[in-house]
């Protein structure tokens, strides 16, 4: 199996979600920007993020030497707005918007298909202003529908061209599936990456910081380099045994042993 010795640490960048009780006010973000980018980081992925204006945000992470390579913003918004969406990202120099996950309404197997053909337009519409749209996935669209999964209609059902993902290593794992066989499948759509680990406690799943836990990261980052992954982002959704910082410098130390130059 390859290694990804070819892979640079400027891909890897933090999603601030990891981070997101240090980010409800504009100062709260300014100080999280300082921490994040003296922990090594030089990109980030802007989640959960108190009031700020788009300017002020873009100042403070210039300032800080940092870049927003993608963000998570709301289907409502992506559909209702997308000029605006298109207009914010222009400004930061993002061209990755992504989901957080399935509106509820549609959590059915008609829904999901609904939802597939009525995303690919929206991301159309983002297309034609540089962006593209990717899809966070959780576990529950590894549920089963007469034979297929959620998540297997969801991007079956589709424009390839448009409908990107952004798959969760964990979650992928917590449904059942295999992140690295699911990273493969979606050559080509895997622009973005969530890099999650998974640890146990007894026979409970936790989070862990990458490298930390059980998840088989050899055979995850070679199906990353087939798939064409473009950033690689760490995310952590609860930070158990240490500040969630330092979690956030643990996984992208880890990364860095495991080949990223």
């Amino acid at each position: 199996m390859a290694t990804p010795n070819n892979l640079s640490a400027k891909q890897i960048a933090a999603q601030l979600y990891t981070v997101r009780e240090f980010t409800k006010t504009e100062a709260d973000i300014a100080e999280t920007m300082k921490k994040v980018r003296h922990l090594g980081y030089e990109a980030v992925q802007c989640s959960a993020l108190g009031p700020i204006e788009p300017v002020a945000l873009k100042n403070i992470v210039d300032g800080e030497g940092l870049s927003i390579i993608a963000t998570h913003t709301s289907y409502e918004r992506m559909r209702d707005e997308p000029q605006s969406v298109i207009d914010e990202h222009q400004l930061w120099g993002c061209k990755h918007a992504a989901i957080g996950g399935l509106p509820g309404e549609y959590r059915s197997a008609e829904g999901y298909a609904t939802f597939a053909k009525e995303a690919s337009k929206v991301a159309a519409r983002l297309a034609e202003g540089g962006l593209t749209f990717s899809y966070h996935n959780h576990s529950f669209e590894l549920e089963r529908y007469n034979g297929r999964t959620g998540l297997e209609i969801l991007y079956a059902e589709s424009d390839p061209t448009y409908f990107k993902s952004e798959l969760d290593t964990y979650w992928i794992q917590h449904g059942g599936g295999d992140p690295a066989a699911w990273v493969r499948q979606l050559k080509g759509r895997a622009d973005i990456i969530h890099l999650k680990d998974m640890a146990m406690e007894g026979s409970s799943q936790r989070y862990a910081e990458v490298g930390e836990g059980n998840l088989n990261w050899p055979a995850i980052l070679d199906a990353c380099v087939y798939a064409g992954v473009e950033w690689y982002i760490i995310e952590q959704d609860s930070c158990y045994e240490r500040d969630p910082f330092e979690s956030l410098g643990i996984s992208l130390n880890n990364l860095k042993e495991m080949g990223f130059v």
